[in-house]
């Protein structure tokens, strides 16, 4: 009988564990399609000179885009930073967690470009997927993100005409910028 209940449980937990990592698959597969087309969206803007286009890509189509992938799957996609520009960027404390881990694994020497966290969670009575991928700061990022040599003049005019209180600049070329960031009801 011990035997039994045994192997029932382990049968039980391997179903369990196959289920959530299919879940954390396709939650993944979702939310990665997004950081490459805002990168291209992002290359095409800088290869024309327009600097405020690829303000406008950040931050008005990325999260059109997240919105979208929100609408389409009735998950909640966004981007979320330590050092926001946009104010509806701030994490909350479950992501603050993961992105302050994230900083610590690359002080540490992991890539950030492999880095991230999924999770379930217990919100209430609801159970959630928790997911999180690090969005590493590439060199076509230093225009508007950089430290102030590396800012594009024009960029860096009207980053502080619609950002006065900007917390998003400073970076260097692998850190991490940021996280895509998924809550997903079960």
């Amino acid at each position: 009988m011990k035997k039994l209940l045994a192997a029932t449980l382990a049968m039980t937990a391997l179903s369990t564990w196959a289920d959530d990592a299919a879940l954390i698959a396709e939650t993944r597969k979702t939310a990665l399609g997004i950081p490459p087309k805002l990168l291209q969206m992002l290359q095409e803007e800088i290869e024309k000179g327009s600097y405020q286009g690829a303000i406008a890509a950040c931050s008005e189509k990325a999260p059109k885009m997240a919105a979208a992938a929100s609408q389409n799957t009735g998950w909640a996609i966004r981007r979320v930073s330590l050092r926001n520009r946009n104010p509806k960027a701030v994490p909350d404390a479950w992501e603050r967690t993961v992105l302050e881990d994230f900083d610590r694994r690359r002080t540490a020497g992991e890539n950030p470009a492999t880095m991230e966290k999924a999770e379930i969670v217990a919100e209430g009575d609801k159970r959630m997927l928790r997911y999180m991928k690090a969005l590493p700061t590439q060199g076509l990022c230093l225009n508007c993100h950089g430290s102030d040599d590396k800012l594009n003049p024009k960029a860096k005019e009207k980053l502080a005409e619609l950002y006065p209180g900007d917390k998003a600049i400073g970076y260097s070329e692998g850190q991490i910028r940021g996280a895509l960031t998924v809550k997903r009801p079960l």
